[in-house]
């Protein structure tokens, strides 16, 4: 009996709906939520409800923009929410890595007066390009359309339908607004059947950080010959990486070899 192959990557589709100057970016985001939650499983974490369901779509959202740019771009969000819940959802990202990650923070956050959300755009070579929007809402789709809004000066919109598939369909020059405006899911659905579409290319993600305790030691280690007392006469300390709040335990030993 053949076993049914489980997708390593998320693959994203970048559409072009002719006619209509609209991209549409299209993608089933199962694989990577498998890998989301086998990290949390590793490191003994759990997001609550709704911030983990709010995480997860961001994380959808996050990279289906990321193939509407150019690929050599590294990019990250962070949401200061509010409203529905108390919490800071960070997401970041490149095409050129093929990985997103995500995390919440729920300790010691700032209570804005309504919800922000935090852009920041790196080019190799060139200075980081940052925007600051306030969102509207309690939903990630609200959010992004109005990021494309205020921050991308264009209209997007955002639909999620079965099996975990999220689309989202950016205006270009000269799009048809009108139509794009009064777009529903199941026009969405069957887009490839009932518009002249062509599909300009694939990228693959998975979410992955990459941070390892090899790569902490370095910057543990600088700080030690500064003369930091890191361990305060603890057998270990806990470190936490800040992009996927993967946890980590050093001791004295670990740092001197």
């Amino acid at each position: 009996m053949n076993e049914e192959m489980v997708e390593e990557f998320v693959t994203v589709e970048s559409i072009f709906v002719r006619e209509r100057n609209c991209l549409a970016l299209r993608a089933k985001f199962a694989p990577l939520y498998t890998d989301y939650y086998l990290h949390l499983m590793q490191h003994g974490l759990k997001n609550q409800e709704p911030i983990d369901s709010l995480l997860k779509e961001l994380m959808a959202w996050f990279t289906l923009y990321m193939v509407a740019r150019p690929w050599a771009e590294q990019h990250a969000w962070t949401v200061n929410l509010k409203n529905p819940v108390t919490a800071n959802l960070f997401v970041t990202g490149s095409s050129l890595t093929e990985s997103v990650v995500g995390r919440a923070f729920v300790k010691d956050v700032r209570i804005p007066k309504e919800n922000t959300l935090y852009a920041a755009l790196l080019r190799k070579n060139q200075e980081p390009r940052n925007s600051v929007i306030n969102i509207p809402g309690s939903d990630t789709i609200s959010w992004v359309e109005e990021f494309y809004k205020q921050s991308e000066q264009r209209s997007a919109r955002c639909f999620e339908l079965d099996d975990e598939c999220f689309v989202m369909i950016t205006a270009q020059p000269d799009a048809d607004e009108e139509w794009l405006s009064q777009l529903d899911a199941k026009q969405v659905e069957k887009l490839q059947e009932t518009e002249n579409t062509r599909v300009l290319e694939t990228r693959k993600f998975r979410f992955n950080c990459g941070c390892t305790l090899e790569r902490i030691m370095p910057t543990l280690k600088t700080l030690q010959k500064k003369g930091d007392d890191l361990f305060r006469g603890e057998k270990s300390i806990e470190i936490t990486c800040p992009r996927c709040a993967a946890v980590y335990h050093v001791t004295p030993e670990q740092l001197d070899r």
